[in-house]
């Protein structure tokens, strides 16, 4: 059998673009400062504006840059850890639990979610938002699916409206007893909603976390987290807490 020879594919010209504005963001500019316009960019580097924009979005994903409403791309800081593994198992709001409770509505779940948990989908579920707030800042948004069946208890008088409600669905969802959990992380696109929660512009790039929590036989919960790609990276283990800190790895000058 013979072989085959591969044929040398030549570097995009906007990833050596990257490369070159790389070495740029180290030594010209500091963190939070904003980069001149694309126009004035694109002119410096000899490139067109759309090799700029491609170059642009990459370093952007790498978390090297951030698009901020009516600033401009700034130098983004150094990104934050956040530890989404532990060693032991807990329902959503139990013990250090950091996400905090905004909101709560019920309503019939996008199909996919419905699937996952095994309700007709036009059965209504109840919807707990919750956010996660970093050094000052919004790094990730929840939405966590509960269906009725797994708070049978949960009575008008229980659960009010807004984050006393979010919480009383959380405090009924602990009664079941927790037999394990999984998660799937993918990279997405962030949705208006949730652009506008994290503070970003609706089409950054996010690291969406889905978890589904099993009790029963079944998935008595499932959460949807959506993660800021341009300021976190997700570490799993088995630290047994979860912890946010900083990356020493990594410096702008």
């Amino acid at each position: 059998m013979g072989t085959t020879q591969l044929e040398t594919v030549p570097e995009p010209k906007y990833w050596h673009l990257k490369t070159v504005l790389s070495e740029a963001l180290e030594s010209e500019f500091s963190v939070g400062e904003i980069l001149p316009n694309e126009r004035d960019l694109a002119a410096r580097f000899g490139v067109a504006r759309a090799t700029l924009r491609q170059a642009l979005e990459q370093l952007e994903l790498e978390g090297r840059l951030q698009r901020r409403r009516g600033v401009g791309t700034t130098v983004a800081p150094p990104r934050v850890g956040v530890a989404v593994g532990t060693e032991q198992h807990a329902w959503p709001g139990a013990g250090n639990d950091v996400w905090q409770a905004v909101d709560c509505a019920v309503a019939a779940p996008p199909a996919a979610v419905a699937a996952a948990l095994e309700t007709g989908r036009e059965e209504a579920v109840y919807t707990v938002r919750r956010s996660r707030v970093s050094h000052g800042q919004p790094v990730a948004a929840e939405l966590l699916y509960i269906p009725a069946a797994s708070v049978p208890e949960l009575s008008a008088i229980d659960a009010p409206s807004g984050p006393a409600r979010a919480r009383a669905v959380l405090r009924e969802l602990q009664r079941l007893e927790l037999e394990g959990q999984e998660s799937a992380v993918e990279l997405g696109s962030a949705r208006a909603d949730d652009a506008k929660e994290l503070d970003r512009l609706p089409g950054a790039p996010v690291l969406v976390v889905t978890t589904r929590f099993l009790a029963g036989g079944r998935t008595a919960a499932l959460s949807v987290a959506t993660y800021r790609a341009d300021t976190c990276r997700l570490t799993f283990g088995d630290s047994g807490g979860v912890e946010i800190h900083q990356d020493p790895e990594r410096r702008a000058s």
